[in-house]
């Protein structure tokens, strides 16, 4: 049987996924979910399916396999909290949640009714990026001590009067938007969870951070100490495409992502690494929703867990607290002063 798949989210982007859920055999479009009016019309001329203003009202009215969730960052927790109550598994876009608590409560959530969760970070399926990692991991650069990373786009003329620069509906700026993609890469390439954070901030006048500079110690698996970093992000620059890049540092050499490739020096030699395969932004796209769609009919764990987007949610919340206190902040430790809270509330 087809997996019948709900959409809560209609227009942008939601509505490129749903075009590639269309595509595929065993995916089924149910039924979708959107306050625009002008969204719902869309949909159900495209789909020929019903189309509800509240999340709430498609969910009483179908029995769905899974959920597409592309709605405000705010927005996120409550919305998969109900769809994982209605038995559905759920795909989440970028970041998973805002507030360290509510990303342990989804993760936690999603294990205890065995449902389902995947984040939408596309970058774990580019083959660029698979290969840095690859490289990262395989040891030839010795011990791993230090990254450096870095995001520039010309974010806030695009988004300025949008929800994205709405706290109330965004969480915050970039940081929490492109910048999410970053902090994903980052931790994931150098298979790390995040210690400590140091941050300052930057609204450019704005309502949400524009720029942000982060200074990280970091622990990798099997790593003997913390690495050092820094992460950069920009959103007042020159172009609307992002401009980014990575350095990754070790006793035996270094990997630079620059201008969409990869260059390793390694003992006394540089040469390029090799990146095979399609990158473009509908392949990756379709990528992390296939790979979606076959843990939620295997009843499998995703490529993305929630767990990435937990540290991820807990490095941005811990960076934002940093700024506005000026104080380095223990991402470890908020991370299980939420987890002994949510314990704590369920004992009651």
């Amino acid at each position: 049987m087809a997996l019948r798949l709900g959409a809560i989210g209609l227009g942008g982007l939601g509505n490129i996924e749903l075009g590639l859920y269309d595509e595929m055999d065993d995916v089924e479009v149910v039924a979708g979910a959107d306050v625009s009016e002008g969204a719902r019309e869309a949909f159900a001329g495209e789909y020929g399916a019903p189309t509800y203003e509240t999340h709430e009202q498609m969910l009483a009215d179908h029995d769905l396999d899974a959920v597409n969730v592309v709605t405000p960052h705010t927005l996120h927790y409550e919305q998969a909290m109900d769809c994982f109550a209605a038995g559905a598994d759920v795909f989440l876009e970028k970041p998973m949640v805002t507030g360290i608590e509510n990303a342990v409560d989804l993760v936690a959530a999603a294990d205890e009714r065995g449902r389902v969760l995947q984040v939408g970070y596309q970058r774990h399926f580019d083959p660029l990026f698979r290969e840095l990692k690859r490289i990262v991991s395989s040891g030839r650069l010795g011990e791993i001590h230090a990254a450096n990373a870095y995001l520039g786009q010309d974010w806030i003329a695009i988004q300025r009067g949008s929800w994205r620069t709405d706290p109330g509906l965004s969480g915050g700026g970039q940081l929490y938007d492109s910048g999410s993609h970053l902090l994903d890469a980052l931790l994931w390439t150098l298979d790390a969870e995040p210690r400590t954070v140091a941050a300052v901030t930057d609204d450019r006048g704005e309502t949400v951070d524009v720029n942000s500079a982060l200074a990280l110690t970091l622990d990798r698996e099997g790593g003997d100490a913390p690495v050092t970093a820094s992460v950069g992000v920009v959103g007042d620059g020159t172009n609307g495409e992002p401009d980014e890049g990575m350095v990754v540092w070790g006793t035996e050499g270094h990997v630079r992502y620059e201008d969409g490739g990869l260059t390793v020096y390694e003992d006394g030699v540089t040469y390029e690494g090799e990146v095979a395969g399609d990158r473009d932004f509908e392949t990756l796209t379709r990528r992390k929703l296939s790979d979606f769609v076959r843990a939620s009919e295997a009843g499998t764990e995703p490529a993305v867990p929630g767990s990435f987007g937990l540290r991820v949610t807990a490095l941005t919340e811990s960076a934002y607290e940093a700024a506005e206190t000026g104080r380095t902040v223990d991402v470890r430790e908020r991370i299980e002063q939420a987890r002994e809270e949510r314990q704590s509330v369920q004992a009651d």
